[in-house]
């Protein structure tokens, strides 16, 4: 059960190491892009080139659909990117129902953990395999795994890295559940004295803003944690019209005096930055609202920045 990129990888391992994919449930096709034409979810896509069947359920608790699952007699529930399954549905694989989490649980529960872990300047996170329980990222754990976070890379990157990884960890959590091999622990056992549990909620695009009241750190870190999608975004004034811009690669700059936070510097060829509260961002690439994703030499070589406000705007109502 999956619907994302990140979900192909386990799907192809469990092909690849022989095990019986007895059906893949995914997403129901939606429109998407301009021109609103019907697209399949990367899961559905791939387990069409594997001649896998397919289930597209709109509603979870359909009667038919669990009609449809208890026929088909599963060992195991095998659950990567998905939606939240109710208790009718993980309850029916005699061996359980598994999921992949991009974290290590319990820290960073929810739908945007390797978002949020970059966000908040993690240089580790994780992988965790763990049975479905009726609440959200909550059951009992199989296996974790620690997985670094490089100070260079960005959301997309480290998702590759985690899509990978993932997959191996699947195969390896089957395997050890065939030979008898693993002792389920709830999550309280890796809370330790003092933890401070973080959640990883949906990305929304207000949450997507900048602010440039943070220092230049934060900020630097929010926008790898955002790109490349859905990127951290502001605005300037164009005259008197609010322009959105998006930020997908910045660097940070201590070396100069601190400017009133959101002010814009640039010498019209080479540069742009932006000052934050300790320090200021660098813009290396972005995008601006109607134009194609460039470098900061290509946007200075085609935007007249007389144009364009002295300062960046920290909302638009």
């Amino acid at each position: 059960m999956g619907t994302p990129e990140f979900a192909v990888a386990s799907l192809g391992s469990l092909l690849m190491n022989g095990f019986n994919v007895v059906a893949v449930v995914t997403a129901p096709d939606k429109p998407a892009g301009r021109g609103r034409q019907i697209s399949k979810s990367p899961v559905k896509e791939f387990a069409e080139f594997s001649s896998l069947p397919i289930l597209q359920p709109s509603n979870l608790k359909d009667p038919a659909f669990i009609h449809q699952l208890q026929t088909l007699k599963p060992d195991l529930f095998i659950v990567v990117a998905f939606r939240m399954l109710p208790a009718e549905v993980w309850k029916i694989p005699s061996m359980g129902t598994i999921n992949l989490h991009a974290s290590l649980l319990p820290q960073y529960r929810g739908s945007a953990p390797i978002n949020h872990a970059i966000i908040n300047g993690e240089t580790m996170t994780g992988l965790t395999t763990f049975y479905i329980d009726d609440k959200i990222d909550t059951g009992n754990i199989l296996l974790r795994e620690e997985v670094p976070i490089f100070s260079f890379e960005n959301a997309g990157d480290l998702h590759d890295r985690m899509m990978v990884q993932g997959a191996r960890m699947i195969i390896r959590t089957l395997s050890e559940i065939v030979n008898d091999n693993l002792r389920p622990k709830q999550q309280s056992e890796f809370i330790k004295q003092g933890d401070i549990l973080i959640n990883a909620p949906k990305i929304t695009p207000e949450f997507c803003t900048i602010d440039w009241k943070k220092d230049a750190l934060s900020i630097h870190n929010f926008i790898r944690g955002l790109a490349p999608y859905p990127g951290a975004h502001s605005w300037f004034y164009k005259g008197s019209k609010p322009v959105m811009f998006k930020i997908f690669e910045s660097n940070t700059d201590y070396s100069l005096s601190v400017d009133k936070p959101g002010k814009i510097f640039s010498d019209g060829k080479n540069f742009l930055r932006i000052s934050c509260s300790q320090g200021y961002i660098n813009i290396c690439s972005l995008q601006v609202e109607g134009k194609k994703k460039m470098s900061t030499v290509e946007f200075l070589r085609g935007f007249r920045l007389e144009e364009y406000s002295k300062s960046v705007i920290q909302q638009v109502s």
